[in-house]
């Protein structure tokens, strides 16, 4: 069954590949970076029906202003400037803390959590999947929840209570031989750990 399952990525892969040639070209990339404005107005009639799209033009058209006057930086003058020190800062911050927050790890090492709390050896690859599809899931709904309470916060409240989770997983992690209900509190906090991710970073 993996095989299959590994398989049919693919199978959405091959379905934009058809497809791909029948869908226009952006109006933006063939007003902005083209300058082809009669095959841009022809695009935006083939996405949005007949009408006057004059609106959208003249917004393409801005924006192709204000990116003629924007300067394009290299790598060592987007570190020199100044203006933009704090925004590196931040974007630094984040792609750490998300590459060193731990899922790589939780992913890793679910597997021997799983077969230590005593699943069936034919279940576990199920489990794991079901962890994965749980980070899907909380994803799509972070989607909703960024409008309502904003970046900022999901981002303090996803490393806030996956800090929690992964504290109390060492926890259970080191009394699992001492109580036998620990090891599915792994599990449960294997499974919340990976909403809190989905959710937050």
């Amino acid at each position: 069954l993996w095989p299959w399952l590994l398989a049919s990525s693919g199978l959405s892969a091959l379905v934009q590949l058809v497809s791909l040639p029948f869908f226009p070209d952006s109006p933006s990339y063939l007003l902005v970076q083209k300058g082809n404005e009669e095959a841009c107005r022809k695009a935006i009639r083939k996405l949005w029906g007949e009408g006057d799209h004059q609106a959208e033009i003249d917004d393409i058209m801005k924006e192709k202003g204000a990116m003629a006057s924007t300067k394009t930086l290299r790598v060592l003058e987007v570190i020199k400037e100044r203006s933009l020190r704090w925004q590196l800062y931040i974007l630094m911050t984040v792609m750490t803390t998300l590459q060193l927050c731990g899922i790589n790890a939780i992913y890793f090492y679910s597997f021997e959590v799983f077969h230590t709390a005593k699943f069936e050896e034919y279940l576990i690859p199920y489990v794991s999947l079901g962890v994965g599809l749980c980070e899907c899931l909380s994803s799509i709904l972070c989607s909703t929840l960024i409008d309502r309470f904003g970046r900022k916060v999901l981002l303090w409240g996803g490393y806030t209570l996956m800090c929690a989770v992964l504290a109390l997983l060492t926890m259970t992690l080191s009394l699992q031989h001492r109580f036998f209900w620990m090891h599915y509190f792994s599990v449960i906090l294997i499974f919340l750990f990976v909403v809190f991710y989905g959710m937050g970073p």
